[in-house]
């Protein structure tokens, strides 16, 4: 296997990891030992667990970014909005690993400032306005627009974690391609 490939299976197995234990509760035995690499191993191909974090942080952006553009191509104002509701709700039921490691990244960004580390929360910010970017436009440009499908997204990602079940009542009031589908993950 290349380095490239070596990195490809780190990103993956960091995501897994941290998405479960979040960036304090994960070790980087556990990425190693997931990916099959020894830790020395593991430091040639990022400088340190910060490093990987923030690569899988990258990883998992990059993914729901081409998500919502692969859905809204073609596509603009209500249409758009839909399908890219449609899209993101299969692909958080469909892999949890996507959706907790967004939730890890959110708690890393703000437990790493109170430590006085302002490099977390740059890059997910800066990966967050990409975010936004990519469904602003196909959404009309309307800030106000954005704001609510943002909104709503960060709703799924809470009721998703928790556990709700597609049937529940907290459901009700979403616009139907933002509702759980009933292939949860419990």
């Amino acid at each position: 296997m290349s380095a490239e490939e070596r990195r490809e299976s780190v990103i993956r197995a960091a995501t897994t990891e941290f998405a479960r234990g979040g960036y304090h509760g994960t070790s980087t035995e556990a990425i190693a030992r997931r990916v099959g690499v020894s830790q020395p191993y593991l430091f040639r191909l990022f400088p340190g667990k910060k490093a990987i974090f923030l690569a899988a942080a990258e990883r998992c952006v990059e993914d729901t970014i081409r998500t919502f553009a692969e859905a809204s191509e073609g596509l603009e104002g209500e249409e758009a909005l839909h399908a890219m509701g449609n899209a993101y709700t299969k692909v958080i039921e469909e892999r949890p690993e996507r959706l907790l490691m967004q939730m890890q990244m959110y708690v890393a960004v703000k437990a790493a400032e109170e430590e006085g580390d302002h490099e977390f929360g740059e890059s997910v910010r800066a990966g967050w306005m990409r975010l936004w970017d990519t469904v602003h436009l196909p959404l009309g440009a309307d800030p106000g627009e954005t704001t609510q499908f943002m909104a709503y997204g960060m709703l799924i990602n809470c009721l998703v974690a928790m556990g709700f079940p597609p049937e529940h009542r907290v459901w009700e009031g979403m616009y139907p391609s933002a509702r759980a589908q009933g292939r949860l993950q419990h």
